[in-house]
């Protein structure tokens, strides 16, 4: 009799795990329970400009859809990129991994086809899946069943993108599409929607070329800010290293300001057209030209936004008449952050919070609270997993990040990471190669300042260099604190930390001894 009770029990146990193996399994889900995704995001679109983030423009920006989200859905405080430039990012974002694991290390580098992808992941899950707008990862996309992609970076008037009929045609042969780039793209994104299986769910990739240089806008917000005058962030004046401890020039505000003056001298001379121009600094000096290009940047950056707001409020009005909207996870997000004049700084690139940090809104009414924020620290390398996980698909092993549906839920992980690792690899002498480590109040750098043997680069090295930051007392990473007998102990831990963290994603430079002997803790 006791034997016949332990067959039973058996028996029932083996009959609850394959119910729950089948509840794990989307093909017994019912293709209706799985949410959309609609992945938006854009070029540069960095946090100081979309209101939400507080900052000198929170009263200036135009952006009422993103702050519509953000009250609907969850912000993330400290959501980072891992390599802070539009192709390393965007292949991050897809494969889940690092660069030194998909292979995608500088602007030169491609995404291969054969890589595999969240798009490959989903699509193969049931999932209808599309990416239209900017690609840039060089090669051809794979894992969508649909994709309209800007050729090259993308222009912002008259578009040209390339379908899966032309992609590989002579140039003359690519599309042509009439307007302005964030209009068209989200015009062909919603044409798109209308063909799908609404029985099934989606994975749509929306990404608009906006907010990069040349900062182009639309003729509705021409006259945006016209005779306002746009506050300024603290370090604007910042003209060099001597004053702050940090250890490379960086890309000054003065070089674009140099940009804007060739392109007024002869237009065709420079690689894209700038709106807004002529432009001239004649006759004023080092501090008046500074605060002039300020001025304009700004004023241009804060006009393309504005067009996607505008933009990201035709999709949310698409999904809602759809019917849509209670079962799409919406996200909005850039590729990395941007420095708008801070530290005198325009372009991206470094480790430093602006360039760093990456704007992350979610609403899925279902399951996300409203009007919340989260303070732990997401990394662009999650972005897939997360995915997987609403999809209720299994995780490749090549994905190195970690799903944070718990964490958008309030429930996060007690060994969720308490540390970002980062590495910048497209070295030059204004702004070195680099790794480092930031927790939530500490930022250690090694600008190790050397080409290794990455495509794209310089090849002048320069001398290495640490940084460390107190992001509690010098928030703005206005003081180099490194040489700081305070912070010693604290350096020193976070050397070690600095070296886990390196072992744990791969990232150990075996190849480069060089590298690895400037890590040495004596």
């Amino acid at each position: 009799m006791k034997y016949l009770k332990t067959i039973t029990s058996l028996l029932i146990v083996v009959i609850l795990l394959s119910c729950n193996k089948k509840q794990s399994n989307p093909e017994t889900l019912g293709e209706n329970e799985r949410p959309n995704i609609l992945f938006i995001m854009s070029d540069d679109h960095t946090s100081q400009s979309w209101g939400i983030y507080g900052g000198v423009l929170k009263d200036y920006v135009q952006t009422p859809n993103i702050s519509r989200l953000a009250d609907e859905g969850t912000v993330l405080n400290n959501s980072f990129c891992t390599n802070s430039i539009c192709v390393p990012s965007r292949a991050s974002i897809l494969t889940g991994s690092y660069s030194n694991k998909n292979g995608v290390y500088t602007l030169s580098d491609a995404l291969e086809p054969d890589s595999v992808n969240i798009a490959k992941i989903l699509k193969r899950s049931g999932y209808q899946t599309a990416v239209i707008g900017k690609w840039h990862l060089k090669k051809e996309p794979t894992g969508f069943d649909y994709y309209n992609v800007l050729h090259d970076q993308g222009r912002y008037w008259d578009p040209i993108l390339r379908t899966k009929e032309n992609f590989h045609k002579k140039s003359e042969e690519w599309d042509v599409h009439k307007g302005f780039s964030t209009d068209v793209v989200t015009d062909l994104s919603m044409k798109w929607l209308d063909t799908i299986d609404k029985s099934k769910p989606f994975m749509l990739m929306t990404h608009f070329k906006a907010t990069h240089e040349p900062f182009d806008f639309p003729e509705r917000h021409a006259k945006l800010y016209e005779g306002e005058t746009i506050p300024e962030p603290e370090s604007l004046l910042d003209f060099g290293a001597a004053t702050t401890g940090r250890s490379f020039t960086g890309q000054s505000l003065d070089n674009l300001a140099y940009r804007w003056k060739q392109a007024t001298k002869d237009p065709d001379s420079w690689w894209c057209q700038y709106p807004g121009l002529p432009f001239s600094t004649a006759e004023m000096d080092s501090i008046a030209a500074r605060k002039h290009t300020y001025q304009k940047l700004v004023k241009d950056f804060m006009r393309s936004g504005a067009a996607i707001d505008d933009n990201i409020g035709r999709l949310l009005d698409y999904l809602e008449k759809s019917g849509l909207a209670e079962n799409t996870i919406v996200i909005y997000t850039a590729d990395q952050g941007y420095f708008l004049g801070e530290h005198g700084f325009f372009d991206k690139r470094l480790i430093y919070e602006e360039s760093l940090r990456m704007p992350f809104v979610i609403r899925y009414p279902k399951e996300i609270p409203a009007g919340k924020r989260i303070d732990d620290i997401i990394l662009n390398i999650d972005f897939a997993s997360l995915f997987a996980d609403y999809a209720n698909v299994e995780l490749p092993s090549s994905f190195q990040g970690k799903s944070f549906r718990e964490n958008l839920k309030g429930n996060s992980p007690k060994d969720w990471r308490k540390t970002a690792y980062y590495r910048y690899w497209q070295h030059f002498p204004v702004r070195p190669s680099h790794f480092g480590i930031r927790n939530d109040r500490y930022k250690l750098a090694l600008f190790y300042g050397q080409p290794l043997d990455m495509t794209g680069v310089s090849k002048k090295t320069t001398e290495p260099a640490w940084e460390f930051y107190d992001l509690e007392k010098d928030p703005k990473e206005n003081n180099n604190a490194y040489d700081n007998p305070e912070y010693a102990d604290i350096i020193s831990e976070m050397k070690i930390e600095l070296q886990r963290q390196r072992k744990l994603f791969g990232d150990t430079d075996e190849k480069y001894p060089e590298i690895q002997n400037l890590l040495s803790l004596n």
